[in-house]
């Protein structure tokens, strides 16, 4: 009797977007017969030098943003920059020793860290089993791109071509990971009533960036009703309600942010990730202002050229941009785009072997241009 298909993803806990993708690739294949396992790649870092990244991140996010700008300027996108950092091959050290206990069929990075580390391992020989980097960022930065893995899985055609042209290596575009209640919520709505015109705010898992800014721009044109989503920063959902009032509504985390969803008239994201891909699945206008620096920024433009969100530079293209979308047409003319990622293959088809050529993901392998 044949054993089943193991799959290991390496995930991290640094926000939500990493893990909302990792879990939901994995339940996928939980459902077609594949034994997939998410580990956080954070904690094969020794000396708990994990949590100390996650929170060092965390604080330069909420209170020195600058200094994050400074970091992904000279180490992430810069060609000068070292080919393996010491963080790379501390992971990779760890990683080999877990791939030694787990024997996966596959391994399948989906943090940047993860895609240097099984890379490295992979180039020279370590790692015996095809390595595929599952990328969460429109704007693909030099840390994702390590030429030793196999093949990459983009989030559009346009990061697919952009990677093929970096890597020399298969980059495939596949539907946006979410989970199926936003899809659902897609398919169903018509979108807001007329006289209510909310809007999301999302500040992200982390709750960071200018989204008091934003919440006055809404709330002082007197033709929105900003709703400001601040993530797990408790901090900052209390200073939003003391300083904001009336009439912004300021949540915190969201378990059901579909249901939410199927109420907004748009979403403004600050940083190109997760909420951006859920808003598009149901089908709700994306609008990028005052993006978080560093693949916040990059992120929103690539978003905006790719056709898929409109990146409003100042507080007048924000509320014209709002303006637009009132009329059916224009939405419909907004959304489609983002909508139309979902009509590519499915992420979990280029992990199932039984496939009509006999390779993992049939002929979507290589994917659309």
């Amino acid at each position: 009797m044949p054993t089943r298909r193991t799959v290991l993803i390496l995930s991290a806990s640094m926000g939500a977007g990493h893990d909302a993708a990792a879990t939901e690739l994995a339940r996928r294949l939980a459902a077609r017969g594949v034994d997939a396992e998410v580990t956080d790649v954070l904690e094969l870092l020794p000396l708990r030098l994990g949590a100390a990244l996650r929170g060092w991140y965390g604080w330069m996010m909420r209170s020195a943003p600058w200094s994050y700008a400074l970091i992904y300027r000279i180490f992430f996108v810069s060609r000068g920059s070292p080919s393996a950092s010491p963080l790379t091959v501390l992971v990779a050290a760890r990683l080999r020793r877990l791939l030694l206990r787990r024997a996966p069929d596959e391994v399948v990075s989906a943090f940047h860290l993860a895609a240097q580390a099984a890379g490295h391992l992979r180039a020279r020989g370590l790692l015996p089993v095809p390595s595929t980097v599952l990328l969460t960022d429109f704007a693909a930065h030099r840390l994702w791109l390590h030429p030793g893995n196999d093949r990459y899985l983009c989030p559009d055609p346009e990061t697919a071509r952009a990677v093929r042209a970096a890597t020399g290596r298969p980059a495939s575009w596949h539907a946006p990971l979410v989970r199926p209640e936003f899809l659902a919520r897609g398919a169903t709505i018509a979108g807001p009533r007329a006289d209510e015109r909310p809007v999301l705010v999302s500040a992200g898992s982390w709750g960071v960036g200018g989204v008091e800014r934003t919440a006055r721009v809404l709330a002082g044109s007197g033709r929105y009703l900003p709703v400001v989503l601040c993530g797990r920063n408790g901090e900052l959902r209390r200073r939003l309600r003391r300083r904001l009032g009336r009439p912004v509504v300021v949540l915190g985390w969201c378990d059901d942010l579909p249901a939410l969803m199927a109420t907004a008239y748009a979403v403004i994201d600050n940083a190109a990730g997760l909420t951006c891909r859920e808003a598009m699945a149901a089908r709700v206008p994306v609008i990028s202002y005052l993006p978080i620096p560093g693949h916040g920024r990059d992120g929103a433009l690539a978003m905006a050229r790719a056709g898929l969100s409109v990146y409003a530079r100042d507080a007048a293209e924000l509320l014209a941009a709002l303006d637009r979308i009132a009329a059916e047409s224009e939405r419909e003319r907004h959304t489609a785009p983002g909508a139309g990622l979902f009509a590519a293959a499915p992420a979990e088809s280029f992990f199932i072997p039984s496939a009509p050529s006999g390779r993992p993901g049939g002929s979507a392998a290589t994917g659309p241009a």
